[in-house]
């Protein structure tokens, strides 16, 4: 999915963020290799979940700067 999202010049600059419980090095590895900008491995309890996510959202809708509409020549 990600290779797409990138193929695609819609999409290419799209943010991708991976949000798993997986503890495998490889897909850390693999997420980024294939365009992901962030991984971020979700907490098992509920409250640390939330407040995961409200730190997520506050990086990514608040925080970081993204690139002009059309894009880059």
């Amino acid at each position: 999915m990600i290779t797409f999202l990138r193929q695609n010049p819609t999409t290419q600059l799209l943010p991708v963020v991976i949000l798993t419980s997986s503890r495998e090095e490889q897909d850390l590895v693999n997420g980024y290799r294939l365009g992901a900008n962030g991984y971020i491995r979700k907490p098992v309890d509920f409250i640390k979940f939330i407040e995961a996510i409200g730190r997520l959202g506050l990086y990514w809708l608040v925080l970081n700067e993204v690139p002009p509409e059309r894009g880059y020549p």
